[in-house]
């Protein structure tokens, strides 16, 4: 009889344990882990949110992971994979999905690039994202034969680098946002605020795709103009500073460079040599200003990185064929000017906001940082 009482307690006490380790277990499923930091060059793997507040949708169990790699460590790339975090954050929350994020910054090294693309692959990540388009380029080679779907972000040019077959069709696993300068509006601005320009220097890097069409608009427009330009390439950023003392003393009336994630990376090293000069140097992204370029003009990054995450969702949890979901562009009509640069370069802020806009949709202000960031704090 004895016996029989201690083998019963012994079963329950088992049962007991099974239960308490299942419910662990379905716990430990269920759960994010925190959102992965974008600034950070580090491969990281994280749930692009935590836990879900008591008042979001039960979860449908669903999750996901993809691989994003940024080009470059800079304002604007790294202000869209800010963006793009935080609104799949929002997603995780009003879809009660998980979206684990793994994460990486190449630096502009192919070599680095392409393995973190190859550990994406390794990995079976359920979607890539490339941010610029050195990126989804790499990606999109390495996923001919997988087909896996890529989304690029801030790519100037997604028909021209061969992405894409059109940005209404693109025709295979490859789609995503576009922040195709609109050069001739750049060129507008440098006419509305000096009409006498007699010579325009062209500062960019020859090697990066995303200014290969600016430049030759840009030369389009001069040569139509009768204006005489002067180009200075470079690659790296010894060389940047080098090509931006040369222009000074080529004597230009004004600098103009497109989205170029070289002279970008460079900016801050550079905007005081124009400006003791005295010239205004124009560019194709509001992160040149923030770091002292005296304008930028073009898209919202913040907004391309929310509407980038969108698409990235509609992909994975809809099921829409990148192929068939045409590239998302945008507006890029505002210019943000520098004032503390204005005032350097002896310009009123009112004045030139006057004469910027008929040839924009709006004129913002910004002070000299590092990134978006050091503004709010």
């Amino acid at each position: 009889m004895k016996l029989r009482n201690v083998f019963a307690m012994i079963t329950a006490a088992a049962m007991t344990l099974s239960l308490a380790a299942c419910s662990g277990q379905s716990t430990a499923s269920s759960t994010s882990s925190a959102s992965s930091d974008s600034s950070s060059s580090a491969a990281s793997e994280s749930s692009v949110s935590s836990e879900k507040s008591t008042g979001s949708e039960e979860s449908s169990g669903a999750s996901y992971t993809i691989g994003i790699c940024n080009y470059v460590d800079d304002a604007s790339l790294n202000q869209i994979v800010e963006n793009i975090n935080a609104r799949l954050a929002e997603i995780e929350s009003e879809q009660g999905i998980t979206i684990n994020v793994k994460y990486d910054n190449c630096n502009a090294d192919a070599n680095v690039m392409n393995q973190i693309i190859a550990n994406f692959a390794a990995d079976n990540v359920d979607l890539m994202v490339g941010v610029a388009t050195p990126v989804a380029m790499a990606m999109q080679s390495a996923t001919e034969d997988s087909k896996t779907p890529v989304v690029f972000a801030a790519v100037s040019d997604p028909v021209g680098a061969g992405l894409v077959a059109s940005l209404e069709e693109p025709g295979s696993n490859v789609t995503g946002s576009s922040d195709n300068l609109d050069t001739n509006s750049v060129m507008n601005l440098i006419f509305a605020q000096n009409p006498d320009a007699k010579k325009i220097g062209l500062l960019y890097d020859v090697g990066q795709d995303s200014s290969t069409a600016a430049i030759e608009h840009a030369k389009a427009y001069l040569d139509d103009k009768g204006v005489e330009y002067v180009e200075r390439t470079a690659t790296t950023a010894e060389e940047v500073a080098l090509a931006a003392q040369a222009l000074v003393s080529d004597g230009v009336d004004a600098v103009f460079t497109p989205t170029d994630n070289t002279i970008m990376k460079a900016e801050l090293a550079i905007y005081e040599t124009f400006a003791d000069a005295g010239i205004p140097h124009y560019t194709g992204a509001d992160s040149f200003a923030l770091n002292g370029a005296f304008l930028g003009y073009g898209v919202d990054y913040a907004n391309l990185g929310r509407e980038t995450a969108d698409m990235i969702a509609s992909i994975l949890t809809e099921g829409k064929d990148p192929a068939t979901t045409p590239v998302i562009t945008f507006d890029n009509g505002t210019a943000t000017v520098n004032t503390e640069i204005c005032e350097k370069l002896g310009l009123d802020f009112d004045t030139v906001s006057e004469a910027f806009a008929p040839y924009c949709t709006r004129v913002e202000e910004i002070t000299t940082a590092e990134s978006f960031s050091d503004l709010e704090s």
